[in-house]
């Protein structure tokens, strides 16, 4: 189990276009691909543990995948079965997504993870698969993994989600494109659009209207991808923390996507009153450009709308309450209990071993900010978790310990790092 051991820094300035690939529209290109006729193109794809875990899975279903360390080609084959179980490592959104896609796929499939993503609950994602016509099952009938998905027909549906999650939309959007007739997705707020933003820029028919999304099954393949993967939010947001909490401090992040349901962390930032501009450059499949964050004292604010356009970036959130004037307030945050680790637990008693005053709730918690104190803490296996205290530490010192997860999201986080400490850490 490796460990980090960072120091408290002074300010610092950063202008970098080195933030991690966006992950979700990483694993998302990989997929789609295989719904197209020709050869997909993605520049910029995110070479991080989950994403990699899920382009292998791509070549086991007959992908033809070729990568010259800069662009990446997909060409597609059709979905073919694999002899090989298909291991989504520590990916939710890979195992998830994978259900929708395999669901009307001819053949037997398996899915499995690590030992954490074992252990995450998929029958949000199997059941509604199942009640129009997937056969997929698991170990506690169906709600964790490995999971056998063997092809078959499906029904239409208009299914309405009891909650606002991306990657059950997206599952259930990838089984209506073989579906035998239009279906309809209703969530309760919107959750993180990455999915029809892509299929419609292929040539999918989907209409959104609001919360709801229609959507027709496929007459044919649809148009290859030619995409280059932006920077990622959820990624870029412990850099913006790290300027918003070390006084005189400023960073700009170069080629991130400003797509509403992504930069809600910053927004919430810049509410708390951290300086922070936005600079847009292009705008094909995702509004693109340069986030700019600058140090400012800060105040605590009440987080309760949105939560689904958060659920990645509330762990570094936190760290930047902790460091705010009065009690912050998280609610209907309950999808934070099954993310990587239950996020709810882990923030709060993370941040008592440092010395903050936080109460945990059964949809979310308070911090009242204070002052950060030294602290040896854990990541609970979750990559949000460790990098979150590691910027933590650039203020009052931190060891975090079992930071292998890192790299499922975000491999050079340490090259970032050095670069605002000007310390050396092993990766």
């Amino acid at each position: 189990m490796r460990t980090c051991t960072v120091e408290p820094i002074g300010s610092f300035t950063l202008k970098t276009d080195a933030i991690a690939p966006d992950k979700s529209i990483s694993h998302r290109s990989a997929m789609f691909a295989m719904l197209s006729e020709g050869t997909s193109r993605i520049e910029n794809f995110l070479r991080a543990e989950d994403t990699m875990n899920t382009l292998e899975i791509v070549k086991h279903l007959g992908a033809v995948v070729e990568d010259d360390g800069t662009v990446i080609t997909i060409t597609s084959r059709g979905i073919h079965e694999s002899e090989y179980i298909l291991d989504c490592g520590n990916s939710g959104t890979g195992m998830r997504l994978f259900c929708g896609l395999l669901a009307s796929a001819k053949g037997h499939f398996v899915l499995t993870g690590d030992a954490y993503l074992r252990r995450r609950p998929m029958k949000r994602v199997t059941q509604p698969l199942r009640d129009i016509g997937a056969q997929l099952d698991g170990r506690e009938y169906g709600n964790l993994a490995p999971l056998s998905i063997r092809g078959a027909s499906l029904q239409a549906f208009d299914y309405i989600s009891p909650i606002a999650s991306a990657q059950v939309k997206s599952a259930m959007i990838l089984a209506a494109l073989s579906a035998d007739g239009s279906c309809t997705y209703r969530e309760p707020e919107l959750s993180r659009d990455h999915t029809e933003r892509m299929l419609q820029g292929m040539g999918a028919t989907l209409h959104v209207n609001g919360l709801t999304t229609t959507i027709e099954p496929l007459q044919g393949l649809l148009s290859p991808l030619d995409i280059r993967i932006p920077a990622d939010p959820s990624s870029a947001f412990f850099f913006a923390v790290a300027a918003a909490i070390v006084p005189k401090s400023a960073v700009t992040i170069e080629g991130i996507t400003f797509n509403k349901t992504r930069i809600e962390a910053f927004k919430v930032l810049e509410k708390m009153g951290a300086k922070i501009t936005y600079t847009l450059h292009e705008n094909k499949y995702e509004p693109i450009g340069d986030i700019y964050v600058a140090y400012a004292p800060l105040r605590a604010v009440c987080v309760e709308e949105n939560i689904s356009w958060l659920i990645d970036e509330l762990p570094a959130l936190s760290i930047a309450f902790a460091c705010a004037e009065g009690t912050s307030v998280v609610k209907n945050a309950e999808e934070l209990r099954v993310k990587e680790s239950d996020r709810i637990s882990t923030v709060v008693n993370n941040l008592k071993a440092c010395g903050i005053a936080a109460n945990e709730y059964e949809d979310g918690y308070t911090v009242r900010g204070g002052t950060l104190q030294r602290a040896s803490v854990t990541s609970f296996g979750d990559h949000r978790i460790a990098m979150s205290f590691i910027i933590a530490g650039l203020q009052c010192g931190m060891e975090v310990r079992d930071i292998e997860c890192i790299n499922t999201s975000f491999p050079n986080f340490f090259e970032l790092l050095s670069a605002i400490t000007g310390v050396s850490y092993e990766n």
